[in-house]
């Protein structure tokens, strides 16, 4: 086998393992019964989905042109950290705007930190 042929399985495994993750992110999103939980599945598997396309685009890239591709690298970046800032804000916004949870929520952590508020 040619060495390109396990370039390119490897960068295929990262590209199915990020669509995979994002459609499962998706199917949380379409799913989950309340903001807090759909926001959870979309920030914690999208982000991940994302990173893996990227990276094996990065990595295709890199190893067949030999071109490091510094775009590629700022949005890994940004991606990783930029997608779980937004999700603890957008949780925190919906949280202080008195969205309320689901019946079978067991437990509120944040109630008797900001009941004052």
């Amino acid at each position: 086998m040619n060495e390109n042929v396990y370039i390119n399985i490897i960068v295929a495994i990262f590209l199915l393992f990020g669509t995979i993750l994002s459609f499962l992110s998706a199917i949380g999103l379409i799913r989950l019964p309340d903001v807090y939980s759909r926001s959870h599945a979309v920030s914690k598997s999208a982000s991940l989905g994302v990173l893996c396309t990227l990276f094996g685009a990065f990595l295709f890239f890199l190893l067949t042109d030999g071109y490091f591709s510094i775009r590629l690298i700022l949005g890994i970046f940004f991606v990783f950290l930029t997608s779980p800032v937004v999700s603890h804000l957008l949780n925190r916004a919906a949280y202080h705007s008195k969205v309320e949870l689901t019946k079978e929520t067991v437990q509120d952590d944040l109630k008797e930190f900001l009941e004052g508020e």
